[in-house]
């Protein structure tokens, strides 16, 4: 089985395994991944007959069939501006903002090396200089200069990390993460972070009914309120690399996309890009400064 690549819920079942070790028992892990216990019975089975299971715990070899679905690097956009939060950003760049004493970056780097994620990438520009400052939390960091972050869009960014995005975490490094453990060190697929709502003004997923993104929107009912959170597979990856360049290089207009829009707008027919649910309480955007303000009630005095 480790040269065939594994259905989705015995993916779910393995990562499971391999973050709770010790047998256990097949309701539970019914519970805790949503799989029937038919299911989990099924799979079980097949992988002991595989050497994947052994007793009811992941093997080496299941370890290793879970290679092709590691993480193997975060990338954060993080050159921009953030005029919206002025007049704190006049100073700081907007994912350096604090929030109740926490840098809003922080929060994603804290899941990121939690999940055992070393290879971290941070795309930066205005004011870079000051996020030398997270060296020393965070070492291994290393930083792509974007030299012209006020000329473009974020597209600019994912250009100069374009070569980075395969088998990769993408952020935008302005959201503040409350539920670290969305960050894991295994996808599946390629996929981007949603909210299930009835109705958002703000940017957002239409899905078919296999819950992969048919169209990127401002505002719309029945959708997923999207947050600049994605993962990209190997494949995927190196394809929309090439997007990227041809997009901001070639498109008239391209240079003003949000990077976003390359693979789920400009060619959108060539991914299959999941949505990932989550709900409001994990994750948060801020956007305005009134917005900081009611979350840290220091930015108001």
């Amino acid at each position: 089985m480790n040269n065939i690549k594994i259905t989705r819920k015995q993916f779910d079942v393995l990562v499971y395994l391999e973050s709770h070790r010790g047998a256990r028992a097949q309701r539970e892990i019914a519970k805790e991944t949503g799989i029937s216990v038919g299911s989990v019975n099924k799979i079980l089975s097949d992988f002991s007959e595989e050497g994947l299971v052994l007793g009811g715990e992941i093997t080496e070899a299941g370890v290793e069939a879970l290679e092709p679905y590691r993480v193997k690097r975060a990338v954060f956009l993080a050159a921009g501006f953030g005029s919206r939060l002025i007049p704190v950003t006049l100073n700081t760049p907007k994912p350096l903002v604090r929030v109740k004493g926490k840098r809003i970056i922080d929060s994603l780097l804290d899941a990121v090396v939690a999940a055992g994620i070393e290879d971290i990438y941070i795309v930066r520009g205005y004011l870079s200089d000051q996020f030398d400052a997270l060296l020393k939390k965070y070492p291994t960091i290393r930083f792509i200069e974007n030299p012209i972050y006020n000329e473009t869009n974020n597209i600019s960014s994912a250009y100069y990390a374009g070569h980075l995005i395969e088998s990769s975490y993408v952020f935008e490094a302005d959201l503040l993460l409350y539920n670290p453990a969305l960050i894991t060190k295994y996808q599946y697929s390629t996929n981007y972070l949603g909210v299930p709502t009835e109705r958002t003004d703000d940017w957002c997923f239409i899905t078919d009914s296999n819950g992969f993104v048919k169209k990127l929107s401002i505002g719309g009912t029945h959708c997923h309120h999207m947050y600049g959170l994605s993962y990209w597979t190997h494949e995927d990856g190196e394809r929309l690399a090439s997007h990227i360049e041809t997009v901001f290089n070639t498109i008239p207009g391209g240079k003003e996309l949000y990077w976003d829009e390359v693979a789920l707008k400009c060619f959108i027919d060539s991914y299959r890009v999941a949505v990932r649910e989550c709900t409001f309480d994990d994750i948060i955007e801020i956007d305005t400064f009134n917005e900081l303000k009611k979350l840290d009630s220091s930015y108001a005095t």
